[in-house]
C-alpha cells in the first residue's frame, strides 16, 4: 500500500478479524489517524439462510461483546471515556457508507476478504463511499500469502499444493510474521456519540433481536470459548500437549490432538501471523523455510499453508465455487431419486452402518466439528460410496461446521471428489473399513459417539459384516443392521463413473 495521508477521523469495519491485537487494518488506522472508530455490521446477506441455532453466530456475539469490553478498558487506559464498539444489523453496504458519512471519517479500512460474494459487498461499499469523498483501505490480515502474491515462473497461480508449499517457504521472510501491534497506538481510539450505539444496555443485539435461537445444550455441545481469550486459551493448550507429536497423533480421532484453533482463524479472534510464530519458533534447528516433514512444529505449519493454498485458489479461480474446478468433471451422473436422497439422510444423520463415518457425522451434529481426517472419510463415502454429488455434501458441512470456511471447505471437498486442482488421480477411494481398522482401531472413537454400539467387538464395529447373529440382534432400533452400500460394488460404479468422463490420459 502507498503512504497515506494523515488522516482525522477513520473508520475500522470488522468482517473476519473480531480481536484487537495483531490487526494489519487496524494498525494501519491507528498509526495514519488521530480518532479511530471500530463497527462490525451482523450481515442479514449472510445470516438469513442460516439454521436458526446457528452456533456460529453465537460466537460471533459473544467474541463481538469480549473484543467491546476491551475497547473500553484500552480507551480508559488512555482516558478516553466511552470508546466502544459500534454494532450494526443489516446490510453493510447501507450501513457503513451512513456511519462514515455520521462519524465524519476522511477514510474507511477493512481487511481483504477474496470470497466471491464479499468481493461484490465491497465494491458497492468502495463505489458509495467514494461518492461522499471517503477514501477505501484494504489490507492483508487473514493470510500469509494471498492472491497473486506467489506464482509460478510463468507467472501463473499455482494449482498444486506440493510447488505451492515449497515456493511458500522460499518467500517467507520476517515481515511475513512481524506483528502489527495496536496497544502502542490505542491513544488514537476514539468514543463514538451515544446515539450510535447499539440501543440497549450492552450496546449489542440480543440472538433473539438477531432472529436466532440460543445453541442447544449439552457437554458435547459446549460452544468453543470465544474472544481472544478463547483463541489463547486453545493454542496454548494444543502447544502445551499436542504439538511436538502431532504428526504423528494428528490423524487419530480419539486423541483430539488437533489444535481446534480453525473456528479461531475463521473469525480471527487470533492472528495467523501468531499461529505461523509459533510454529517456526518451534522448527527443530531449521531455518524458517526449511521443510521439516518429520516433526510437529513443521506439519503444523503445512496446515496453515493449505489453508493460504486454498484461498489463492479461491482469488483465481471463482468458478470452482459452485463448480467443478476441473469442469470436464461437471458432467458426471451423480446417483439421483429417492434412494440417493434416502443415502444422503442416513449419511447426514449417521445411519449409514460404516460405525467410522457415523460416529464422525454425529460429532459434527452434537459439537460443530468434525476431525480433519474424518472429514476426507465422510466426504469421500458420500461421494465415492454412495455416489452423490459432492456440493451436497459440501453444504451440509457448511451449515454445520463451527470453522466453516469456503475456501478450505471448497477446496477440501473437491479433493475428496477429485474433481479439483489437485494432482490425485480420480480413482483414489478411501475403504471406510481399513479407514477404520487404521484410525479408530480399539473403536474408541466409535463407541464415544455411538455409544448404543459400545458393546460390540471392535473388530465388528469397524465392519458390522463380521456381526454374529446374536449381536446383531443387539443393533438399537433405527441403526442399520448391515452398511446400507456394499464398498466393492460401490467401488466399481464410481471407477465407471468417472471414467466415463475423465479427460484422455487423466
Amino acid at each position: 500500500m502507498s503512504r497515506l495521508p494523515a488522516i482525522s477521523r477513520a473508520l475500522v469495519w470488522l468482517r473476519r478479524d473480531l480481536r484487537w491485537h495483531d490487526h494489519a487494518a487496524l494498525h494501519l488506522a491507528l498509526t495514519h489517524s488521530q480518532a479511530v472508530y471500530l463497527a462490525f455490521v451482523f450481515d442479514t446477506d449472510i445470516l438469513a439462510p442460516l439454521p436458526r441455532r446457528d452456533r456460529r453466530v453465537s460466537f460471533i456475539r459473544d467474541s463481538l461483546a469480549r473484543l467491546d469490553a476491551t475497547l473500553a478498558e484500552r480507551g480508559r487506559a488512555h482516558g478516553h471515556a466511552g470508546v466502544r464498539l459500534i454494532v450494526r444489523h443489516g446490510r453493510p453496504r447501507e450501513h457503513i457508507p451512513a456511519l462514515a458519512e455520521a462519524l465524519g471519517v476522511q477514510a474507511v479500512f477493512a481487511s481483504h476478504d477474496d470470497e466471491p460474494s464479499a468481493q461484490a459487498r465491497d465494491a458497492t461499499v468502495r463505489q458509495r463511499l467514494g461518492a461522499r469523498q471517503v477514501a477505501w483501505h484494504t489490507v492483508k490480515d487473514h493470510l500469509v500469502f494471498e492472491r497473486a502474491e506467489l506464482l509460478t515462473r510463468a507467472g501463473t497461480p499455482y494449482t498444486v499444493y506440493t510447488p505451492y508449499a515449497r515456493a511458500w517457504r522460499a518467500q517467507l521472510a520476517p515481515e511475513d510474521w512481524a506483528e502489527r501491534a495496536t496497544d502502542p497506538h490505542a491513544a488514537a481510539l476514539a468514543a463514538p456519540p451515544p446515539e450510535l450505539l447499539y440501543p440497549g444496555p450492552t450496546g449489542m443485539p440480543t440472538l433473539a433481536e438477531l432472529g436466532f435461537q440460543p445453541p442447544a445444550d449439552g457437554p458435547q455441545a459446549a460452544l468453543p470459548e470465544p474472544g481472544e481469550a478463547g483463541a489463547q486459551a486453545a493454542l496454548q493448550d494444543f502447544l502445551r500437549r499436542h504439538l511436538e507429536r502431532y504428526h504423528a497423533t494428528r490423524d487419530t480421532p480419539c486423541l483430539d490432538s488437533t489444535s481446534r484453533l480453525g473456528v479461531h482463524l475463521r473469525f480471527g479472534t487470533v492472528s495467523v501471523r501468531a499461529l505461523l510464530r509459533q510454529a517456526l519458533a518451534r522448527l527443530p534447528g531449521a531455518a524458517a523455510a526449511a521443510d521439516q516433514a518429520a516433526s510437529g512444529p513443521a506439519t503444523w505449519l503445512s496446515e496453515l499453508i493449505w489453508r493460504d493454498f486454498f484461498a489463492q485458489v479461491m482469488a483465481h479461480f471463482p468458478h470452482a465455487i459452485g463448480g467443478a474446478f476441473r469442469p470436464e468433471y461437471d458432467a458426471i451422473a451423480w446417483e439421483q431419486g429417492a434412494q440417493a436422497e434416502a443415502h444422503l439422510a442416513a449419511w447426514r444423520e449417521g445411519r449409514t452402518g460404516y460405525p467410522l463415518v457415523d460416529a464422525a457425522l454425529r460429532q459434527l451434529a452434537s459439537s460443530g466439528f468434525m476431525h480433519n481426517r474424518l472429514r476426507m472419510v465422510a466426504a469421500s463415502f458420500l461421494v465415492k460410496d454412495l455416489g452423490i454429488d459432492w456440493r451436497r455434501g459440501e453444504a451440509h458441512f457448511a451449515e454445520q461446521l463451527d470453522d466453516f470456511d469456503l475456501s478450505a471447505n471448497n477446496g477440501n471437498w473437491q479433493w475428496a471428489a477429485s474433481t479439483g486442482c489437485d494432482a490425485q488421480p480420480w480413482f483414489r477411494i478411501f475403504n471406510p473399513v481399513l479407514q477404520s481398522r487404521k484410525f479408530d482401531p480399539d473403536g474408541c472413537f466409535i463407541r464415544h459417539w455411538l455409544p448404543e454400539l459400545a458393546h460390540l467387538p471392535s473388530a465388528a464395529l469397524h465392519d458390522l459384516r463380521l456381526l454374529s447373529p446374536l449381536e446383531r440382534a443387539t443393533l438399537p432400533a433405527g441403526y442399520p443392521a448391515e452398511p446400507i452400500v456394499a464398498h466393492d460394488a460401490a467401488r466399481e460404479r464410481t471407477l465407471a463413473r468417472y471414467g466415463a468422463v475423465r479427460r484422455p490420459g487423466a
